[in-house]
């Protein structure tokens, strides 16, 4: 099993763990969370709490048996439920000496760079002021389309933005097996991953060592965060404690995802993962083998199509003549300008475009080669 030291740690709660039986918030479970922060600081590790649990504490509250299906219901018990949920982390960190700050996110606070880098500093001033950032999604105002989809994706997403050591996924399985365990008892737990990848294609359906449930969203925070540089553990949590012998080189009994080496960082990551595109631009093969084989920026000579609508400096998907995402990245025209100069020599285009000094419609430093989003709803 690989040595760990971690210094800054993204901890990620499901529903699964911090529901009652009879409804409503497990207080237990709540105390249990922050008692193991307590324990983690108390060795020198930050944590970001990442935690679900606002529309179960909303139905507890409203004494509610069926949890809401329409958007506006959800949404509705989330805002009763959250202001319980933060209270009752508060309460229970207060007990250990520790402050609690709750952030709430939504997708474009991560979309738009400004907000990105905001967040950003927000959350570096709080751990600096050595309190603990409790981060939900925005359930109460978020929109369909600009949902995270999932807080597995959001951990991921946040464990980047604030330069974790490692990210860990608590939930009610062991981690991941050779086998739905629930349907083959000679199921094997596989403690580490190399590859998220090779994992995802022995996804199947039903029966399959991933089933129907939440494994494949844990396997795409898996592929965010370990293409960021950061590995991560997906964890039962009632091993929750183990956590405490990270930096003792004993990891916890869970599985394992390593870091990739060739990891994005910086700017990259927001491109990659957290800014939304808004259009796409279609190229011919010779630009797609300048990006993909020669590391080139993007010229107008090779475009051949575009759709959407964007303006300067927004994000764009580049697509191959077989209709393939190659890379995308921040285009230094918009659609309008594009579709003015597609197909032209880089000397042509300041006589179309004159305040327009350079050549490349992507630059290639801001540019991500082939990547597989999945981190939007």
């Amino acid at each position: 099993m690989t040595k760990f030291s971690a210094r800054r740690l993204v901890l990620k709660i499901g529903s699964s763990s911090l529901n009652h039986p009879q409804g409503g918030l497990d207080d237990q479970a709540i105390a249990e969370v922050a008692e193991v922060i307590a324990g983690l600081r108390q060795t020198g590790v930050e944590c970001v709490l990442v935690t679900s649990g606002a529309v179960a504490a909303g139905m507890g509250q409203l004494q509610l048996q069926t949890r809401p299906r329409d958007l506006a219901g959800k949404q509705a018990v989330a805002a009763v439920g959250q202001g319980v949920l933060i209270e009752k982390y508060a309460q229970n960190l207060e007990r250990h000496g520790l402050v609690g700050a709750q952030v709430l996110l939504s997708r474009i606070d991560l979309a738009e760079a400004s907000r990105y880098h905001n967040a950003q500093n927000t959350l570096e001033k709080l751990l600096r002021l050595q309190v603990v950032p409790i981060i939900n999604e925005n359930d109460t105002v978020a929109i369909e389309e600009l949902c995270f989809g999932d807080n597995d994706s959001l951990s991921a997403l946040v464990a980047g933005l604030v330069h974790a050591d490692l990210l860990v996924i608590l939930t009610d399985v062991d981690g991941l097996y050779t086998a739905n365990p629930k349907k083959d008892p000679s199921a094997q737990l596989i403690e580490e991953v190399d590859d998220v990848s090779a994992v995802e294609m022995m996804a199947g359906g039903a029966g399959s060592i991933l089933g129907t449930g939440g494994m494949l969203t844990k396997l795409r925070a898996a592929k965010i965060a370990t293409r960021f540089g950061i590995g991560m553990f997906l964890l039962n949590f009632k091993r929750i404690r183990e956590l405490l012998r990270l930096n003792e080189n004993r990891g916890p009994k869970g599985t394992y995802f390593q870091p990739v080496k060739h990891r994005l960082a910086g700017r990259k990551r927001w491109i990659a993962y957290a800014g939304l595109t808004e259009g796409s631009i279609q190229i011919d093969e010779g630009a797609a083998k300048a990006l993909v084989e020669e590391g080139k920026s993007l010229l107008a000579k090779g475009i051949k199509w575009t759709e959407g609508t964007w303006e300067r400096k927004e994000i764009v998907r580049i697509m191959n003549l077989q209709g393939e995402e190659v890379a995308r990245g921040v285009a230094e025209l918009s659609r309008e300008e594009v579709e003015l100069v597609k197909g032209l020599h880089s000397e042509k285009i300041q006589g179309l475009i004159p305040d327009f000094l350079g050549e490349e419609v992507v630059h290639r430093d801001n540019m991500t080669l082939m990547i597989d989003i999945s981190s939007q709803c």
